[in-house]
């Protein structure tokens, strides 16, 4: 069965940095695109950076210049760095797979909170 399991998350101050991992328990090779969502309190969850095989990226303008997604298959690691960090960056951060003729592989999510 494959799983995608977040790490990273945490308490980290306006301005800060942080990076967030997700591992695959298989080849993320094999997955056509990877991507970040997040969940404030109350809202939707929506989405904050997508990465195809290829390394194509995407990115919402809130987030646009502060936070970069990338990939290591070697490692088979997804990761995304966030910069700049502010209070309303405050979410449950969730790891998304997509591989061709399967459902979405979704991890638990990790708590990222901004605050002084």
């Amino acid at each position: 069965q494959v799983q995608v399991v977040e790490s990273g998350g945490g308490l980290v101050h306006p301005g800060g940095s942080l990076r967030l991992s997700c591992t695959a328990s298989v080849s993320i090779s094999s997955f056509g695109i990877m991507a970040w969502y997040r969940q404030p309190p109350g809202k939707q969850r929506e989405l904050v950076a997508q990465i195809t095989s290829g390394g194509s990226t995407n990115y919402p303008g809130s987030v646009k210049g502060r936070f970069t997604i990338s990939r290591d298959n070697a490692k088979n690691t997804m990761y995304l760095t966030m910069d700049a960090l502010k209070p309303e960056d405050t979410a449950v951060y969730y790891c998304n797979a997509i591989r061709v003729g399967y459902s979405p592989y979704w991890g638990q999510g990790t708590q990222v909170t901004v605050s002084s």
